[in-house]
């Protein structure tokens, strides 16, 4: 990443910090409003379900999270625009491609209940979840792929494969851990998304653009 004089397009890469402080922020001060809420052992999801009491809180503290996130990818888009490798560009494209189904799917389809009720609500929920994974881990695989195959991508690569290792220690972690820490390794699934939003929104607010 090189340093130089910042464009507005470089300054949009800090929406991506925005983004993972508005979500953090949500998923630690959101069970303030939920009485009985164990992080230990409930996952996040259950703190923006359509019944849930924390509902009204959560969607106030993560507005900028739900916005910047977006923004922040499809800007990430426009900067790698003929620069890179095209490998990079495919995985970042796929990345964004994965935040606007996690964007809009889950508002459009929060979880009814916490937990899963079953409803044809819940199985949308679920739905969006398969695309989001199956999404992310393509995603990422190809930017990993992208850095070890060039060093200016590198970081990139890097970066990409802490998400991954994330993602996988959240997974194997729900069928590993007891289910009184579900809460606990299915953090490292969610915040992997979000922190590597960030980490692009960082490599766009240091590139070199002008």
């Amino acid at each position: 990443m090189k340093q130089g004089k910042k464009t507005f397009l470089n300054v949009c890469g800090l929406l991506g910090v925005l983004s993972l402080l508005s979500y953090t922020a949500a998923v630690v001060f959101s069970p303030l409003a939920y009485p009985g809420y164990d992080w230990l052992s409930q996952a996040v999801s259950d703190l923006s379900a359509a019944n849930a009491p924390s509902l009204s809180l959560w969607n106030r503290l993560s507005a900028i999270y739900n916005v910047c996130e977006v923004l922040c990818v499809m800007m990430v888009c426009v900067g790698v625009q003929g620069r890179k490798t095209k490998l990079l560009r495919v995985g970042i494209y796929l990345f964004a491609a994965m935040e606007w189904v996690s964007a809009v799917g889950y508002r459009m389809f929060p979880l009814s209940d916490s937990g899963y009720a079953g409803t044809g609500q819940d199985f949308m929920h679920i739905l969006t979840t398969v695309l989001v994974v199956a999404l992310s881990i393509t995603s990422l695989t190809v930017i990993i792929i992208a850095g070890i195959r060039s060093k200016e991508c590198r970081s990139y690569g890097i970066c990409a494969a802490v998400a991954l290792l994330m993602m996988l220690v959240g997974a194997m972690g729900l069928n590993l851990v007891p289910s009184a820490y579900f809460g606990v390794v299915e953090r490292f699934s969610v915040f992997a998304a979000t922190g590597f939003n960030a980490a692009l929104g960082l490599h766009l607010f240091f590139e070199k653009l002008a």
